[in-house]
């Protein structure tokens, strides 16, 4: 999910119109990857930095009140300057552990059922 919100925005918006995920379902895969983060700092292998990053995304997710609205991430992506911020903390995580943000972008996502 990192390699998606650090992607270019024509990249971003080409994937998500190809396998049309809603942005309340991006926003369940951020909280699900901070709660993984969070066990992964305690036991001392995720930098805190990283950690405080994937924080501010999720913030940021909350601010945008994603789940109030059942558009497409598409749609959000063009609408709301926020996602410029996210794609910069998602590079910066990817770039200290990985030293790459350049990632290929997920081929399959879960049914339309789960992002509905």
């Amino acid at each position: 999910m990192l390699a998606v919100l650090a992607a270019d925005p024509s990249d971003q918006l080409a994937w998500a119109r190809e396998h049309q995920v809603r942005t309340a379902a991006v926003a369940d895969d951020v909280e699900f990857i901070l709660h993984l983060a969070e066990g992964m700092a305690e036991r001392g292998t995720l930098e805190p930095e990283a950690l405080q990053d994937l924080k501010t995304i999720d913030r940021f997710f909350g601010d945008i009140n994603v789940h109030g609205y059942a558009r497409r991430w598409a749609d959000a992506l063009t609408a709301n300057v926020t996602w410029s911020e996210v794609r910069t903390l998602a590079r910066r995580i990817l770039v200290a552990r990985l030293g790459e943000w350049r990632l290929p972008l997920p081929r399959r996502v879960p049914p339309h059922h789960i992002y509905d």
